[in-house]
């Protein structure tokens, strides 16, 4: 019983942190659009699999970094660098997506791949997040740190993740023929969401070292 809620609430969580517009899954919805649906799954898996890992490395020095505020900070300083980054690319770099026309032009589905386990890797929040999650449901002793229930709860993570990508490029998919100002502004909405990421992010920084 203890396996199978670490599963559900590894799923939750999953779902929860994930069904808000962010960077990947509206890369995903944009892959859909412009690429395909089989351009789209290979890159949620190549996203899915660094999830894996990155939730599992999460746990494992959760109650560490739980009586290390320093290490939170460093990594937020990190996101914060990154998603800047990101946010001055998708906004002033980036090329303006023109509209579709004909045929969805196919890409290497290995590049795809590669894009989402990139774009899963600079994505730095899951760690933090799953930390919290963790470190919480153990106070609770909805948790526990050892192997098979960790295992578990990171395989839900996955299965919540996956499921939340999926839903994203249904949902635009169904809706292609409708979202022409969506694909024409797909650059300016991550920059925003990368931007707003950003502020958050800086706005905690500022407020550690104001204590």
């Amino acid at each position: 019983m203890n396996l199978i809620t670490s599963l559900f609430l590894g799923f939750v969580t999953a779902f929860v942190g994930i069904t808000p517009p962010g960077l990947i899954n509206m890369t995903a919805a944009k892959v859909n659009l412009k690429e395909g649906k089989r351009s789209a799954f290979w890159f949620v898996l190549g996203a899915v699999i660094v999830i894996f890992f990155q939730a599992a490395l999460a746990i494992f020095f959760a109650q560490f970094i739980k009586e290390r505020p320093d290490v939170i900070v460093l990594l937020r300083e990190v996101g914060f660098g990154i998603f800047s980054a990101l946010t001055i690319y998708f906004l002033l770099i980036a090329k303006k997506p023109k509209k579709k026309k004909g045929k969805i032009k196919k890409k290497s589905t290995s590049t795809r791949f590669f894009l989402g386990m990139l774009l899963s890797a600079l994505n730095f929040f899951p760690i933090p997040y799953y930390v919290f999650v963790s470190v919480t449901l153990a106070s609770y002793n909805l948790f526990y740190f050892d192997t098979a229930h960790v295992f578990i709860f990171v395989s839900g993570v996955v299965l919540g993740s996956f499921l939340v990508f999926y839903f994203y490029i249904t949902f635009f998919q169904k809706i292609q023929d409708k979202t022409d100002y969506l694909m024409r502004n797909m650059n300016t909405i991550i920059g925003s969401i990368t931007g707003f990421i950003s502020l958050v992010t800086l706005i905690n920084i500022i407020r550690y070292y104001l204590k």
